[in-house]
């Protein structure tokens, strides 16, 4: 049996998810999902397209290139998509009426900068740019030239600091190696550990990182949200949810005196009011839910503060009345 067998034939209940089709982003998507119970399946081998959740009928999964998941995004041909914010905001400068960047996901982290050539030593700011583009203008009888191709967060990002005096040379890429070759003065790109950027003898600006960007789960607001569509992305969204607020907090189960335990937790700064209180003899037992970075500081405190026992546990999922990405979505479409 193939997934396009297995591929809802209705498309207009078919709720579609657009996903990287290689590489290290598809990976980190695949196990995103795969953690919020939603293992995602290409049943016709690495050269299908398409695919299925197995646990989620009523979906299907296009498996496609980053730039076309922002380009179906738009056109409303598939409900939701991973993608980097930096796509996003370059493709859609007016991203925010037809899409919503419901979370971003951890991984794909890149920052979008302005990067000028180390031996500019007078330019460590926006500002310092501006004037050296003037000068340079007045000097050469032409604007600077900074290669890029995030060319609507540049034209956005300059204008915003005053920096008008450039134009903008196009770059596919090599972006970094343009100033080397007399192609452009400085650039605008994205960088992950800055190795490259080095390694080209540029410098990041101090005020120059436009964008902080990684993966995001992002909903499409125009695309057709049939009931069924809805109904499996109210299922999709509750699991992603419960393991992020599973994977992000954790409950303490405290022990103490009585007379101790309401003082000892009134004054945490707990994500939901204590939800399990016990008393024993002369001995209470109260379980309250915390950040989890923050959950052995908090345990040790208690301790100190006279707290006799804390146990940290966690867990695979916390399923919720309400689902806070489905309600952001819902707000969005209005339903």
């Amino acid at each position: 049996m193939t997934a396009k067998n297995n591929i809802p034939r209705n498309e207009t209940d078919t709720l579609k998810i657009a996903i990287p089709s290689k590489g290290r982003l598809q990976e980190n998507t695949l196990g995103f999902f795969a953690r919020a119970g939603l293992a995602m399946a290409q049943e016709g081998g690495s050269r299908d397209y398409r695919g299925i959740i197995k646990s989620l009928p009523g979906v299907e999964i296009l498996f496609l290139s980053a730039s076309d998941i922002v380009s179906k995004l738009a056109a409303g041909e598939a409900h939701f998509g991973v993608t980097g914010e930096d796509l996003i905001r370059e493709a859609m400068p007016d991203d925010d009426r037809s899409l919503e960047l419901l979370t971003p996901l951890g991984f794909g982290n890149a920052d979008v900068v302005v990067a000028v050539p180390k031996g500019w030593i007078d330019a460590s700011t926006m500002e310092d740019l501006e004037e050296i583009a003037a000068d340079f203008h007045a000097r050469h009888g032409r604007r600077m030239r900074v290669a890029t191709k995030y060319v609507n967060i540049t034209r956005r990002y300059f204008a915003e600091h005053g920096v008008a005096d450039y134009r903008i040379v196009e770059s596919l890429g090599a972006t970094e190696g343009t100033p080397a070759s007399g192609a452009a003065e400085f650039i605008v790109d994205i960088t992950s550990t800055g190795s490259t950027l080095e390694a080209n003898a540029l410098k990041v600006l101090d005020d120059g990182v436009m964008l902080r960007s990684q993966a995001n789960l992002v909903a499409s607001l125009v695309a057709p949200w049939s009931p069924s569509a809805l109904k499996c992305a109210r299922q999709l969204l509750g699991r992603i949810s419960a393991e992020q607020t599973a994977r992000t907090n954790r409950d303490l189960t405290v022990t103490a005196k009585a007379n101790l335990i309401e003082k000892l937790t009134a004054g945490l700064d707990v994500k939901a009011a204590p939800f399990s209180l016990s008393t024993v003899e002369t001995h209470q037992t109260v379980t309250v839910r915390v950040v989890a970075k923050e959950a052995t500081t908090i345990s040790e405190r208690l301790i100190a503060a006279g707290a006799e026992r804390v146990s940290i546990s966690d867990a695979s999922y916390i399923f919720e009345e309400q689902s806070p990405l489905f309600d952001r979505l819902s707000d969005r479409l209005k339903v």
